[in-house]
C-alpha cells in the first residue's frame, strides 16, 4: 500500500482522500490516493442494458470492449457512436448501434437491465443457457516463448501508474511476440480493464492475433470468455484459474495460464501454445 505524501497531480482514473495513519501507536492526518468507482450505465439506441461499477476513464474503450465482448455488436464498424454523458449519480455512455447488429433492438424480457454491480459479467442475466453462450474456437495456432511471456510479466507492473498509486486496480495488458507491452488499461473491476483493453486496441486499428494477453487477476470463466471472442489464443493470470475457466479455455483451444510470475508459471491447457522456440506458426 502506497504510504508516502501523494503526487500533486494524481493519475487519471483515480482521486485524493483524507486519512488518519496510525503507526507505532501515533497517528497521523494524511491524504492518500484511491482509486475511482462509478456507476457507468450502458444505453444501446435508447434502451437500457446494464450498470456497471468502473473507473471513470478510457470510457470509448470500455464501451466498444464491453459491446464486442456482450455480443451486442459483430463488429467495431457497427458502433456507430458513443456520448458519454456524465450525470450526478454516475456516467452514462449512451450508443447508437447499426440496425443490423444484435443490441440494435433490445428485448426488455431477455437483455441484461439490471445492474452489474461487481462487473461479474451476470448480473441481470436472468436465464441458465445465458451463461455459458458457445464460444468460438481459436484460430490462431502459432507459439510462443516461455521467454515472452516472462518478459511481459517483469515489466507489468511498470505500466499501471493507477495500481501504483493507489493499491486497487486491476489490469489487462497486451503484449508482442518479444514480450514487450505495447497496450495496457486499468480498472477497478478486472472484466472492465479487459473490456478497456479489447476496446483500444480495436480503436487503434491493432491486432489482438500474434500476441499475449496478460492480466493482474485472477481467471474466471468470464475472462476466459472475453479473451477467447476478442480472438487471443494466450491468457496468462497473475493468480489462479476456476475449473470452468480451464474447461472452457480448453475446449476453445486457449492456452490458459495461472500463478503467472517471472520466475515461473502454471500451464494449465493447451501447453503447445508456449514452446522455446523461434514463435513462428507451427
Amino acid at each position: 500500500m502506497p504510504d508516502s505524501i501523494p503526487p500533486h497531480t494524481p493519475p487519471a482514473g483515480t482521486a485524493q482522500r483524507p486519512l488518519q495513519r496510525w503507526r507505532g501507536g501515533t497517528q497521523q492526518q494524511q491524504v492518500d490516493v484511491v482509486a475511482e468507482e462509478v456507476p457507468v450505465a450502458l444505453r444501446y439506441n435508447d434502451a437500457a442494458f446494464a450498470v456497471m461499477m468502473a473507473t471513470p476513464c478510457d470510457l470509448e474503450d470500455f464501451a466498444l470492449g464491453f459491446s464486442l465482448s456482450e455480443g451486442l455488436i459483430s463488429a467495431p464498424s457497427q458502433l456507430l457512436s458513443i456520448d458519454i454523458h456524465p450525470q450526478l449519480e454516475g456516467i452514462e455512455l449512451q450508443m447508437t448501434v447499426d440496425e443490423a447488429a444484435p443490441g440494435a433492438n433490445l428485448d426488455p424480457d431477455k437483455g441484461r437491465l439490471l445492474p452489474g454491480r461487481g462487473g461479474c459479467g451476470l448480473c441481470g442475466t436472468r436465464q441458465l443457457e445465458e451463461v455459458l453462450r458457445p464460444l468460438p474456437q481459436i484460430r490462431e495456432r502459432r507459439s510462443y516463448s516461455p521467454a515472452a511471456l516472462q518478459r511481459a510479466l517483469a515489466t507489468l507492473t511498470q505500466h499501471q501508474p493507477m495500481n501504483a498509486a493507489s493499491g486497487s486496480t486491476h489490469a489487462a495488458a497486451w503484449a508482442d511476440a518479444s514480450g514487450r507491452i505495447g497496450w495496457l488499461r486499468e480498472d477497478v473491476g478486472r472484466h472492465n480493464a479487459l473490456d478497456k483493453l479489447i476496446g483500444a486496441l480495436h480503436h487503434n486499428e491493432h491486432a489482438i492475433e500474434g500476441g499475449l494477453l496478460v492480466i493482474s487477476s485472477r481467471a474466471s470463466y468470464e475472462m476466459v470468455s472475453k479473451a477467447v471472442r476478442a480472438g487471443a489464443s494466450v491468457l496468462a493470470a497473475v493468480s489462479a484459474p476456476t475449473a470452468l475457466a480451464i474447461d472452457l479455455a480448453r475446449s476453445a483451444g486457449l492456452c490458459l495460464v495461472g500463478f503467472a510470475r517471472e520466475s515461473g508459471f502454471n500451464v494449465y491447457t493447451h501447453p503447445e501454445r508456449l514452446q522455446a522456440h523461434d514463435g513462428h506458426a507451427r
